[in-house]
């Protein structure tokens, strides 16, 4: 005797082929159901052309999209200000002798040709700035590693280096530390999608832009507009250069340097700061030199508008001068380098790429003289000037 539940599995399925195309079985149509789930027929249709017109159709408008952002300047390969990036470098200190590390915030990290650096000093310094980040934490990570045992190359924004509410270098400290599978694996996917797909930029990929719709409207809210939109552009080896179009947009140009002049600090830096900033940075130098490493300070050029801030913030005889007295430690203050003066900053934080170069040559031949870490090559090339990078007047015509 057939059971009640293959009968309505019976009803069921002959209702089903005598209801007309399209429509779907309802409660009464399936007895013995507790639950009944919606079924509809499928309609025939070419569904392998569907599948190839779609196919076609998304490949066109991803290319499409692609094409505009190089149109752009966005360049294949870019990672932006990947943390995951920083993490990978910073973990070769614990895997291999590094001798030369550059720590500190965006001005060391975009003022800093690394080729440049090679044929100088006969190394590459693995770089370790943060954009937007102070170098001390990241400086104390290094006192903290008995792996490291070279020479830290600290870059000193002092309105960065003094402020001690950033979390940037904590994070990318953190991820250095452990990365879980799947950020490792999205990072590792990511990085090699970005040397065929620019439009993957995170600066500028489609919600971003989105987001950067908003105007600033909203009062009490900081929006896009107080916002940096693509600072940087990455190169191979760890090498990071202000981006291309900041050189020759004077939109983009104008754009971040209202964002500096905006979000710098202008009030006098309190003492109290300056002495944990200066006793932390003595404690960290001291960990270091113990194993037989070195740190040295480097303070590259700012655009006279935004000096003028920084300054008022904390002015050298206070900030710059304290850290190198207090640490006991060697520095290259940009007013002290004459074969880097008058160098080009489209934005007034930065320097081109061209006087990047000029900027790496000099402060790395001063360094020579100042720590028995750094040595220049016998067939080093000839030293720079201002004239390599910034054309006379005569030529600009």
């Amino acid at each position: 005797m057939a059971s009640s539940i293959s009968n309505s599995e019976e009803i069921v399925h002959e209702t089903r082929h005598d209801l007309p195309s399209g429509l779907r079985l309802t409660a009464a149509d399936r007895p013995g159901m507790a639950q009944p789930v919606p079924e509809r027929d499928i309609p025939q249709q070419p569904w392998g052309t569907i599948a190839l017109a779609v196919t076609i159709l998304l490949m066109l408008l991803t290319s499409l999209w692609d094409w505009k952002m190089r149109t752009l300047e966005l360049i294949p390969g870019d990672l932006s200000r990947s943390t995951d990036r920083w993490a990978e470098l910073r973990r070769q200190v614990d895997k291999r002798n590094v001798p030369v590390v550059i720590v500190g915030d965006s001005r060391i990290l975009y003022d800093s040709d690394l080729d440049r650096a090679t044929q100088l000093i006969g190394v590459r310094p693995v770089q370790l700035a943060i954009p937007g980040a102070s170098g001390l934490p990241i400086l104390e990570d290094l006192a903290d590693d008995p792996h490291f045992k070279g020479l830290a190359i600290v870059g000193m924004c002092e309105t960065q280096y003094f402020d001690l509410t950033g979390s940037r270098e904590q994070n990318a400290i953190k991820l250095s530390r452990w990365e879980s599978p799947s950020d490792r694996i999205s990072f590792l996917i990511h990085r090699v999608l970005s040397h065929g797909l620019v439009m993957l930029d995170e600066d500028y990929r489609l919600s971003t832009l989105v987001f950067r719709l908003d105007n600033d409207w909203r009062q009490g809210v900081r929006g896009p507009r107080q916002a940096n939109w693509k600072p940087q552009e990455t190169g191979p080896g760890g090498q990071v250069w202000l981006w291309r179009r900041v050189e020759h947009d004077r939109r983009m140009s104008e754009h971040m340097r209202g964002v500096w002049l905006h979000n710098f600090p202008s009030e006098p830096l309190d003492e109290k700061t300056i002495h944990t900033v200066s006793g932390r940075t003595k404690v960290a130098v001291d960990k270091i030199r113990a194993r037989g490493g070195d740190v040295v300070f480097v303070r590259p050029p700012s655009g006279g508008d935004l000096r003028a801030i920084e300054d008022k913030h904390i002015p050298r005889a206070r900030g710059w001068d304290v850290i190198l007295a207090t640490a006991h430690s060697n520095g290259l203050h940009i007013d002290d380098l004459p074969a880097a003066q008058n160098l080009t900053l489209p934005e007034s934080g930065h320097l081109t790429r061209a006087c990047a170069t000029v900027f790496t040559d000099a402060y790395l031949r001063n360094l020579v003289g100042k720590t028995p870490l750094l040595h220049l090559q016998s067939g080093a090339p000839p030293a720079l000037s201002t004239s390599n990078c910034v054309k006379p007047p005569t030529e600009l015509q």
